[in-house]
């Protein structure tokens, strides 16, 4: 039976507890967001010794099921002051998963400034001490723990921003060839692990004894159904838009819809996007060779196989992986139009741990206020370097967007409750805008991607600029905050929403696991009982509807080229949850 594994670090012990009924039916981003509004003071500082981070597999993480590699990260968040979940695909959760942990929730502070490591296998955890390793790169250290723990066992750790406590701290997982480079990167949960001294878990799940499945037939009859959507939807399927062009492939897309931010949120066209886009990714894998590919996975089990690995002119590893989000935020918004000086940026991310959307964002209200032009990709890799050597600038930079947009007197700081925006400008998109607004986790489009049908058309086509979607942002927060919880990939539902089976299999995969009996209507009422407890959570925090709003310089400036601002009524924000 599926236990909770705590791990106290004032005393460094850990113990075993059974898991209670109330949570028996939930995983991931369910269970990170509940553990946390039960056992967490909404008031405590995120740093302190009174909050807690929890890591959760999704429902059917370490099956069969497809792109179920999720791990879903839970604290009070260091940027935003709320709740805060951050997902990754790894093969981490999936070890997790099969060595039967249902979570694994972590409090206390040590009162010494020694770093530790745990090791966590069928015996239970170990602590181990990690000082030589403090001031390390990612890639060196997780080649050092590789290298001693066996390339079979799985790694989660936080870089040199973490050990700072820096706001933009993502937490680090190895990818299916042990790189440092998956991350659930948002909300500074880096940070979370570094005030509490935990550096590294090293989960082995050798003879673990696996997920238990209630009823096989039904979850084998599920996996069936998405499966079979997956594979024949044409941006999911092998040798489909994210298969050959990676997530990238938006770059383009998003660029002739006219809601690529660019310039800091200046404009909503890039004059260099298509030399940052998926498809020059893709003809620059095959002109160079060597590692170069397109269609990697970031965990076994992956159909989707959206990853890649970007080559150096010899053939030799650059980078792995260049996510559109990257390459839009280290690229268009920065207005850095070379894919080489992007993977090197978005290596030294990796390897100091931290989240490539806010570290892109705040590198563009950087250059606004003058401490680099606009397109100076060297002068970018040299702030970056700031925050390696933990100098002055380098801990303002550290702290992200809001920060450092307030320590330089910048106006045009693209953050929702202080967490920046992503690759899509609200003001040429409106649906995502209300997602960014009112979203528990500070501007965020995993909260919610209303871009699948307001500029893909998966689910119908969506007038992007209209601005009547309270009913549809509503249904995409609750279907996400199910998927999250289940531990399937986001994108999913970019088949699910055109192929009903899909969804179907979804919820079957979930009733095998459980012995549920959930139907497609229950996705609704299990989402938003998640959100409502977020929204309850950050209301005792201090938050009111005054947070759920936009940055005011997008109601004035009009955004090129359709010359639009961010138009929608206050009162349609306090309607999405208002029922």
């Amino acid at each position: 039976m599926a236990k909770i594994l705590r791990i106290n670090m004032t005393d460094r012990n850990s113990y075993w507890e059974d898991v209670p009924e109330k949570y028996k039916h939930l995983g991931g981003r369910g269970l990170t967001s509940s553990i946390l509004c039960d056992e967490v003071d909404p008031l405590c500082h995120p740093l302190g010794p009174n909050n807690k981070i929890i890591f959760a597999p999704g429902i059917v993480t370490g099956t069969s099921a497809a792109s179920s590699g999720r791990i879903s990260v839970g604290a009070k968040s260091p940027l935003t002051g709320g709740i805060k979940e951050a997902n990754a695909g790894t093969a981490w959760s999936q070890s997790l998963a099969k060595l039967g942990i249902k979570a694994v929730v972590v409090d206390g502070s040590p009162n010494n400034d020694n770093w530790w490591g745990i090791l966590i296998n069928k015996d239970g955890a170990t602590f181990f001490a990690v000082d030589e390793y403090a001031g390390m790169g990612l890639y060196q250290a997780y080649a050092k723990l590789f290298e001693h723990y066996g390339k079979k066992v799985n790694i989660m750790g936080i870089g040199i921003a973490g050990e700072q406590k820096m706001a933009l701290a993502g937490v680090c997982f190895n990818d299916i060839d042990n790189r440092p480079s998956r991350y659930a990167a948002r909300g500074g949960l880096g940070a979370v692990l570094g005030s509490k001294r935990l550096k590294f878990i090293v989960v082995d799940d050798t003879d673990a004894p696996g997920v238990a499945i209630n009823n096989k037939e039904i979850f084998k009859a599920g996996c069936k159904k998405l499966n079979e959507a997956l594979l024949n939807h044409d941006v999911t399927k092998p040798g489909g838009g994210l298969n050959s062009f990676g997530t990238a492939i938006l770059v383009n897309i998003l660029n002739e819809a006219g809601g690529l931010p660019t310039r800091n949120f200046r404009e909503g066209r890039f004059e260099g996007a298509s030399k940052i886009s998926g498809e020059t990714m893709a003809e620059l894998c095959e002109k160079r060779g060597g590692v170069g590919t397109m269609g990697h996975a970031c965990h076994p089990g992956c159909i989707i196989k959206c990853s890649n690995v970007i080559p150096k002119t010899n053939g030799d590893e650059l980078v792995s992986s260049l996510e559109y989000e990257t390459a839009w935020a280290l690229g268009a918004n920065c207005c850095i139009d070379d894919l080489d000086t992007i993977g090197r940026l978005t290596r030294i991310c990796n390897d100091l741990g931290i989240d490539t959307i806010e570290t892109g964002v705040t590198l563009g209200v950087s250059m606004e206020a003058g401490l680099a032009e606009f397109g100076d990709g060297e002068k970018a890799i040299a702030l970056l370097e700031q925050i390696r050597q933990g100098t002055a600038l380098g801990r303002i930079l550290g702290n992200g967007a809001a920060a450092t947009a307030k320590m330089f007197g910048v106006v045009r700081c693209p953050t929702v409750k202080g967490q920046a925006m992503p690759a899509y400008d609200p003001r040429a998109i409106k649906g995502i805008g209300i997602t960014y607004a009112i979203s528990t986790m500070g501007a965020d489009h995993t909260a919610g991607y209303t871009i699948a049908s307001e500029i893909l058309g998966v689910g119908g086509k969506v007038d992007q600029l209209d601005i009547d979607k309270v009913e549809l942002v509503r249904n995409f927060h609750y279907t996400t905050a199910f998927i999250d919880t289940a531990g399937h990939c986001l994108f999913i539902a970019l088949a699910i929403l055109d192929i009903t089976s899909g969804i179907e299999g979804m919820v079957e995969e979930c009733n095998g696991v459980l012995g549920t009996n959930w139907k497609i209507e229950d996705i609704a009422r299990i989402g938003k009982e998640i959100i409502d407890k977020e929204h309850a959570f950050n209301t005792a925090a201090g938050f009111n509807t005054a947070d759920d709003r936009l940055p005011e310089f997008m109601k004035y400036e009009k955004l090129p080229p359709h010359n639009v601002v961010w138009d929608v009524p206050d009162k349609s924000l306090d309607a999405v949850f208002a029922q």
